[in-house]
Order: C-alpha cells, then sequence, then structure tokens
C-alpha cells in the first residue's frame, strides 16, 4: 500500500500536500489530488490527472481536495475514478501547526496564514479558502525552528494572502512582528524571505525589515495585477498605480539591490488598448525583473466572469506582449549581475541554487569540479543565458 499526492496550485497546496503525505504514512492505498482552482485549465489538468491516476493505479482509491473541490465539487463527484471530495478544511483536520513542505530540500515552506477576506472580482479563492486564518507566532517560530535543526537555511513564509496576517489573532499582530519575532527567536536562521506580498498591506515595520535587515532577502513579490487606475478599481484592489510605483521607489531607494517580482494580468475585462499599454509600462516603472503574467480567465461565480469580456486573441497576444518585454528586462537585469559575487544556497542536487536576489544559478561544471549539496557559497558570476546565470565558487 502507498500513498501518492499529485499537487496543483500554489505553494501553500504544495505544503498541504507534503502535510497529507506524511500524516497517512502510506497506512492506505490512496491516491489524493489537490487540485488549484485558479484557472479553469487547473481544473482541466486536475481531471487529466485523475483519469491517468486511474488508469495507472486502478486499485488505489481517488480522493480530491484542494480549491477546486470546494468551488466545483460536483464537476469532479461525478467523475467515476472519484471515491470521495474533502474540501480544504477537511484536508487538515483541526491542526494548529503550520503545513510545511520542502522537508527534504535546502529550502522550506512554512506556512503562516491561509484564506482571503478580500473580494478580487477575478478571484475564486476566497470561495475555495474561506476567510483569513493565522497562524499563532508561536507555532510558525516551533516550525522554523525545526527546519533550521534539519539543516534547511531558507525558510519561505507563505499563505494566500501574506499580508493580512495577524488580522484575527489576539493583539493583531502584523505580518511585520512575525518576521521580526521569527528573527529574534531563531538567530541561527541564515534566510528568510516571502512569498506574494499585496503592496497596500505592507506595514512600515515589515518594510523597515526588507530594507534593513540582512537575513531577509533582497525579493520581494507584489501582487499588482494591473498598471491601469480603472482596471485595479474594476478589479477591486485596495491600491493605485501611484501608490505601486511609489513603493518600490522607496524600496529601491532604501535597499539599492532588491528584486522586484509582480503579478499582472492581461486582457481584463473592458481593457483598451491604453490600459493594458499602462500595464506595460509598469515592467520599467516598477522595475520589474520576475513578471508573472497570466492571461485572463473568467471563472464562474466571480463578478468578472459577467463583465464585457474582451476576444481571446487580444487576450493572448497581450499576455504574449507582456511577457516578452517581462523576459527582456530579465535578461538585461541578469546581465547586469555577470561580475558580481553573490552568496548562493544551492539545492540538494548541489547543481542549481538561488542568490539572495531568486536569480537562479548553476554552477559552471567545466570550472567548478565540485559539488555544492546543500550549502551555502560565495558565487562567482560568470555568466547568464537570459533566464538563469552560471558561477563558480569564488
Amino acid at each position: 500500500m502507498s500513498v501518492e499526492v499529485i499537487n496543483f496550485g500554489c505553494r501553500l497546496n504544495l505544503a498541504e500536500g507534503e502535510a497529507i503525505r506524511a500524516r497517512l504514512k502510506d497506512q492506505v492505498d490512496l491516491i489524493v489530488v489537490n487540485s488549484c482552482a485558479v484557472t479553469s485549465e487547473a481544473e482541466r489538468q486536475a481531471r487529466q490527472a485523475i483519469r491517468r491516476a486511474a488508469k495507472r493505479r486502478p486499485e488505489a482509491r481517488i480522493i480530491v481536495t484542494g480549491c477546486a473541490a470546494e468551488t466545483n465539487a460536483a464537476l469532479f463527484s461525478a467523475m467515476p475514478e472519484v471515491s470521495e471530495i474533502l474540501g480544504n478544511r477537511a484536508k487538515r483536520g483541526h491542526s494548529n501547526a503550520p503545513a510545511v513542505s520542502g522537508v527534504g530540500h535546502a529550502r522550506a515552506f512554512v506556512e503562516i496564514q491561509n484564506g482571503c477576506d478580500h473580494s478580487c472580482t477575478f478571484c475564486i479563492i476566497p470561495q475555495g479558502r474561506g476567510e483569513s486564518r493565522s497562524i499563532p507566532a508561536g507555532a510558525v517560530i516551533e516550525a522554523v525552528q525545526a527546519a533550521v535543526d534539519r539543516g534547511q537555511q531558507e525558510i519561505i513564509l507563505t499563505g494566500v494572502d501574506l499580508t493580512s496576517y495577524g488580522s484575527d489573532l489576539p493583539g493583531r499582530p502584523t505580518l511585520g512582528s512575525l518576521v521580526e519575532r521569527v528573527l529574534r527567536h531563531v538567530p541561527a536562521l541564515p534566510r528568510i524571505r516571502l512569498s506574494s506580498l499585496d503592496s497596500i498591506e505592507i506595514d512600515p515595520q515589515l518594510e523597515d525589515i526588507i530594507v534593513n535587515e540582512p537575513r531577509v532577502m533582497p525579493h520581494v513579490h507584489l501582487s499588482l495585477q494591473s498598471g491601469d487606475d480603472m482596471i485595479l478599481k474594476r478589479m477591486k484592489r485596495r491600491h493605485t498605480r501611484a501608490q505601486a510605483v511609489a513603493l518600490v521607489d522607496r524600496l529601491k531607494r532604501r535597499r539599492p539591490d532588491i528584486a522586484i517580482g509582480a503579478d499582472i494580468i492581461a486582457g481584463f475585462p473592458t481593457e483598451d488598448e491604453s490600459m493594458f499599454e499602462n500595464s506595460l509600462r509598469l515592467l520599467d516603472d516598477c522595475d520589474i525583473v520576475f513578471g508573472h503574467i497570466f492571461p485572463f480567465s473568467p471563472r464562474p461565480g466571480t463578478a468578472a466572469a459577467r463583465m464585457p469580456q474582451i476576444d481571446r486573441k487580444s487576450v493572448k497576444d497581450r499576455a504574449v506582449r507582456l511577457r516578452v518585454a517581462s523576459a527582456e528586462r530579465k535578461s538585461r537585469w541578469l546581465e547586469s549581475l555577470v561580475g558580481t559575487t553573490q552568496k548562493v544556497l544551492f539545492e540538494l542536487d548541489g547543481q542549481t541554487g538561488h542568490a539572495p536576489n531568486f536569480a537562479d544559478v548553476g554552477l559552471d561544471q567545466s570550472l567548478s569540479g565540485g559539488n555544492m549539496r546543500g550549502t551555502m557559497i560565495e558565487t562567482l558570476i560568470t555568466s547568464s543565458d537570459g533566464q538563469k546565470l552560471s558561477g563558480i565558487p569564488a
């Protein structure tokens, strides 16, 4: 008997999937499909995985969980291959401990928050995850300490709406206060990184920590979604274009080496060419070097799905233009890092790792002649192929 977990979607889903696998410990002959509901394509991939799994292991029970199991349970329950549907809350039971992924890797992802209280018009996730819920700081610190004790050297704090952390806890602590406590109580932790942040919710304490604390990596990924104020309003986002640009200006002024990533949606309903151009210019205005570009995908049950839609060809074309521009910016940025020295944490394959600014770095085997398995070393960057860097021990 064995337990197999097939994960889709976000890092939090991955962490929860690993928690499921650890809890069941091959006690049953089971396949768990941990679904995602962000796009229709994510649901299609989950259904495809279910059919393939049933053919590969016809004797195993198949359970579907995750966000799509919450938002579209009927779709999966109608599949003859599926034995049971479990919602997101059921897959974790009543545990207050954070889900952790990457236990066998150099980096660990630690859940600090789940759910979302906002109502962005394009997003189905609040229906799948429920209201915002925070993990108490003590449990987070214990999970981080356990990862450090295992020899892991970087922790990534993750959640659905990370910057809403603490609003449901006694005293309403902020994400900034949590990061400060983790750094203070786990002094042996070398590196901490944050997953996606809502720019308007970055509290002053968190901003100060990001720009001043050397153990907090100089890399911020922002949930921006658009560079046009009218589209942001129709998305029910809570920031303006000017506020996003001002935040990045402050961060870059106070910590010039910080790398900016951002989510941007192409082809949101009612977006005209001038509105799209505002998003295109946002890449430069916010110095975005890690652009996560998504073509708009209408999700049934969301307000945006009822808005006047743009034809699919235009949506796809705009996504391509954003991706090309984003890739060009990233390539120029990586080229600017050639000749610098970066402290790279190599994964357990000993060949690939991440610089503090999150640039992917591969070991130049022709020059290095060593295996850097799970180590963090100063690395001289020797070249770039436009997508990742190569280097040798400095």
